[in-house]
């Protein structure tokens, strides 16, 4: 058991990963999908259309950015 493991440190530090993890994943598949239907969406309306696919863009670049973030987390399990 880590030594920060009777003060719930460590279980703060192990949940805020799992968040950190979730969340990318989350926000790269809804960007594709919105960018998906951002540019089916442009036929119709294409200011609409290229505003979706630019936000999905945007959302899969915060997400990608939260996977490198997670990499460079660390558990210290002394």
């Amino acid at each position: 058991m880590p030594a920060d493991a009777r003060s719930g440190r460590w279980l703060a530090i192990e949940m805020n990963v799992k968040r950190v993890e979730t969340w990318a994943w989350v926000l790269i598949y809804v960007g594709l999908i919105a960018v998906a239907l951002g540019l089916a969406v442009q036929r119709g309306d294409a200011a609409f259309g290229w505003g979706m696919a630019a936000t999905g863009a945007a959302l899969v670049a915060v997400g990608v950015l939260l996977i490198w973030i997670r990499s460079r987390m660390t558990i210290d399990n002394h």
